[in-house]
């Protein structure tokens, strides 16, 4: 699993050496999916009697052959294969000032997206005096709490983006606002409305010039500012790719060609509700993958099922979210003030689970709304404790952020279904509970 490689294996014990990590709820857990045992060897997998799962290490595909099914190795092996699923993923986005500094300087840059680039961020940390992360999204904001919380023992940590505030192209303005606020309080320098326009090495140091005249000087950069699908395959293999949201062009059923499929990050979709999307969340490659197997054994399945995503400002601030969040979009919310249920840490706690889009499996359902339990505006000094953001196209939510609300992602995800106008949104609040542990 990627996501606790920006939450919780920040926030645990010192040692990371066997990736394990322990979550809100103190109970450790492995970012494996498997045990190294689970896999068979790739030679005796085809005589094993109950089949199994083989992974072949040190090398990559460089061509599908769809006629005759086939995908031929780097080394020029060739494997054969019935049906086959592309699960390619993303190759992490740099900055081209970045991208064309000379080695040295490279040498202290990290783009963060493996087990590897924790492990020597996580080992940089205990060395360096200071951090610069480039990126205010969802993964630039999860890395800068998390290593905001070492300001404590000395680290400065400085966090910039372009946007007017942290996650600002998915949160509505006065969110993402707050959410920055949120993220000065961690203990990081956040400078918004700023783009790094030079880089240069003086000394041991990372000179970053900024758009807005700034100059930062850091120990070591991070960039976090999004992936590009890895579509390497595309051209040796006749595999159409999107224009405009990139990836490998498939249809509602996962299918790039006969007998081929695409899932994950790589795979852009048509999603028969909400039209053509390409998505990078953990959930999204887990529901997609789980599709693209069904229907590589005949199931026919459209896509349908609305994945969603999760992002954690540590144990106290975190959300939920599904469909088409785009901060462009109209948007309307409803708040109330927040308790101490209302915490992915206690979240954790209730369901023995952190991976967000498994809690809702075991979630004990909500309490009947009272009769008088109206969705009103926060009163001040609630700051958002907890609410539902709902994004609109042409008066259809589209898609639905739930703020420190869990376990109430079924209920989003019918309400999307539906896809109904609704007149007065403030009747569909009430629908998720927000005062019905007051």
């Amino acid at each position: 699993m990627r996501p606790p490689l920006s939450k919780e294996l920040w926030f645990g014990d010192e040692s990371t050496d066997k990736l394990r990590f322990k979550q809100w709820n103190g109970k450790e857990r492995s970012i494996f999916f498997e045990h190294e045992e689970f896999y068979a060897k790739s030679e005796e997998l085809m005589t094993r009697e109950n089949g199994g799962v083989a992974v072949v290490r040190g090398h990559k595909v460089v061509k599908i052959d769809a006629n005759a099914k086939k995908a031929v190795l780097d080394s020029g092996q060739e494997i054969g294969f019935d049906k086959c699923l592309i699960a390619t993923g993303g190759t992490p986005k740099n900055l081209p000032v970045l991208e064309s500094a000379d080695a040295r300087l490279k040498q202290k840059v990290t783009l963060f997206r493996t087990v590897k680039d924790f492990q020597n961020l996580h080992l940089l940390t205990k060395k360096v005096k200071s951090i610069t992360i480039v990126g205010g999204g969802f993964l630039g904001s999860e890395l800068a709490c998390a290593l905001g919380k070492r300001a404590k023992d000395g680290l400065n940590v400085v966090q910039v983006f372009p946007e007017g505030g942290n996650m600002g192209r998915v949160l509505p303005e006065y969110l993402s606002n707050w959410t920055t606020e949120k993220v000065k309080t961690e203990g990081v320098n956040v400078i918004p409305h700023a783009q790094v326009i030079g880089a240069t090495l003086t000394g041991d140091k990372v000179v970053l010039k900024l758009s807005n005249g700034q100059e930062i000087k850091s120990d070591h950069v991070v960039v976090a500012v999004g992936i590009e699908p890895r579509t390497d395959l595309a051209k040796a293999s006749g595999f159409e790719v999107d224009s405009t949201f990139g990836g490998y062009l498939v249809n509602a059923e996962l299918e790039a060609r006969s007998n081929i499929w695409v899932a994950g990050d790589a795979a852009c979709f048509y999603d028969v509700k909400l039209g053509r999307r390409r998505v990078e969340h953990h959930d999204h490659s887990v529901v997609s993958g789980r599709l693209a197997g069904e229907n590589m054994t005949g199931a026919g399945k459209p896509y349908w099922h609305q994945s969603m995503f999760w992002s954690d400002l540590g144990p106290q601030v975190g959300y939920e979210a599904i469909g088409i969040v785009d901060s462009s979009l109209p948007t309307v919310g409803v708040f109330a003030k927040a308790t101490d249920k209302d915490t992915p840490k206690a979240v954790v706690e209730a369901t023995g689970e952190s991976v967000r889009s498994e809690t809702e499996q075991v979630a004990v359902p909500p309490k009947p709304l009272s009769a008088d339990s109206k969705p009103r505006p926060p009163k001040e000094g609630e700051n958002y404790g907890k609410g539902v953001v709902f994004y609109l196209k042409d008066k259809v939510i589209v898609g639905i952020v739930l703020w420190n609300v869990f376990n109430r992602m079924p209920i989003a995800r019918k309400i999307i279904k539906e896809g109904e106008v609704y007149e007065d949104l403030n009747e569909v609040a009430k629908l998720f509970n927000l005062y019905g542990t007051e």
